[in-house]
């Protein structure tokens, strides 16, 4: 396998880089650059860094190396730290490209090595991608908890237990003549139904691990002139919309990225719902009510100038009136406010917080952070589901061991492992066939 290196920090100018190498000749490496011969592992060393084809200094920096199989890679790897200026960075990078073996890494290339070495499962892949993508605390708690490994052990203990049961249905199967118990199959009833029960209960989640990691789209909707575009400012900190006393300011969705609760929000501002008078006009209505549809949540502003008309509101918005500084009283499951002043915009947020926190609440097991995690788990369920009817109408082994090595399948297919070896290690190891 070819030897690679990138530099695994941000491009651009900064105090320190790291660029890293991977491959059996990281050894070599560190050899033709820093001129250390058998560099000791796990141990810093200040180097100065030589062109191997010119000699020429390029920088004076610290060197590791990590010995595989004890790496992020599994495989021998070197580290050089070095200044972080552009011009540095690029010198080492041309001086490695030099090397003989030697070759730029594909993006995310050192990860799939980490995960072909065994490393890392699939979930854990993704856990550090969404780590270094975390924009918030409930992301970034979510993400390290991932990548720990807490959500590939809770579907490979499932796929552990699923794997117990298949091998029991094997072994009615492909050892008929072991002394085996007569209702080896019927043992298998209660294990599938708590597995269903519990995969189940996993499933019904909504979607907050997915809304965490995506984020929660939140729409301002309501009339014109109801002070939608106010608020939006008032929320974001900062005049990120146009306000103006003449009704329809507003003709597009408008955008902006806040932080509520730990929890990434996109709060849309939209155009004033009512018979539009122009064309242009007309398609801002239509991105509103689309953009609405589509949201997570829904804020429905009404003004004393509107009568406080809430008709566009449904189950689950939040409901407020604006401009309660003119004297209107907010009624009942209404929260008054006055985006010109301020007033009441502390309940509003306390109302958000509560809505949106709930997306990142403590679970006691991971969430669901993908669509891919979820298809798989609903393919398991389904397999699970025939297994157990085909248990209870009395179906033959064969048919009952197949939806459950496809359940087995699904849930490897998440974390990306599938072997059949485990299936041999459980009937050997609890039946001592062979002895």
């Amino acid at each position: 396998m070819d030897t690679i290196y990138a530099l695994s920090t941000a491009p651009g100018r900064a105090g320190v880089a790291v660029i890293r190498v991977s491959g059996e000749r990281a050894r070599e490496t560190v050899s033709r650059l820093a001129g250390v011969e058998k560099p000791r592992p796990r141990e810093a060393m200040l180097r100065r860094l030589r062109d191997p084809a010119s000699g020429v200094v390029l920088d004076r920096g610290l060197v590791l190396f990590f010995e595989g199989p004890g790496s992020f890679t599994g495989e021998d790897v070197a580290e050089f730290h070095i200044h972080g200026g552009r011009a540095v960075v690029a010198a080492l990078l041309q001086a490695l490209a030099g090397v003989p073996g030697l070759r730029a890494a594909e993006p995310g290339e050192f990860t799939r090595r980490a995960f072909e070495a065994g490393k890392l499962d699939l979930t854990e892949v993704e856990g550090l991608a969404d780590l270094i993508d975390a924009e918030t605390e409930a992301q970034r708690v979510q993400a390290l908890r991932q990548m720990e490994g807490a959500l590939g052990a809770l579907y490979e203990g499932w796929r552990g237990r699923l794997m117990r049961a298949l091998a029991y249905a094997e072994a009615s199967i492909d050892f008929p003549d072991e002394d085996l118990p007569d209702d080896l199959l019927e043992k298998l009833g209660p294990e599938i139904s708590a597995l269903s029960a519990e995969i189940a209960a996993h499933l019904d989640d909504e979607r907050r691990g997915e809304r965490l990691r995506d984020g929660v789209e939140v729409a301002i909707i309501g009339p014109p002139n109801a002070g939608k575009s106010s608020l939006l400012n008032r929320l974001a900190r900062r005049d990120a919309a146009i306000v103006s006393d003449e009704a329809g300011t507003t003709r597009d969705v408008l955008e902006v990225r806040l932080d509520i609760g730990g929890v990434p929000v996109t709060l849309a501002d939209t155009a004033g719902l009512r018979d539009a008078a122009n064309a242009i006009e007309r398609e801002g209505v239509r991105r509103a009510l689309e953009r609405a549809e589509a949201a997570d949540l829904r804020i429905v502003v009404a003004s004393p100038e509107e009568g406080g008309d809430f008709a566009q509101a449904r189950d689950g918005d939040i409901r407020v009136l604006n401009k309660i500084d003119l004297g209107a009283q907010a009624g009942s499951g209404v929260i008054g406010i006055s985006a010109l002043s301020g007033e009441g915009l502390e309940r509003l947020e306390e109302a958000l917080r509560e809505r949106i926190g709930a997306v990142h609440e403590a679970q006691e097991h991971p969430l669901i952070t993908r669509a891919r995690h979820r298809e798989g788990l609903q393919d398991c369920a389904a397999s699970l589901e025939r297994a157990g009817q085909g248990l209870a109408s009395g179906l033959d082994a064969e048919l009952i061991s197949e939806d459950l090595r496809l359940a087995a399948r699904a849930l490897g297919r998440i974390t990306g492992r599938v072997d059949v070896e485990d299936l041999l290690d459980v009937i050997f190891r609890d039946f001592c066939i062979g002895k």
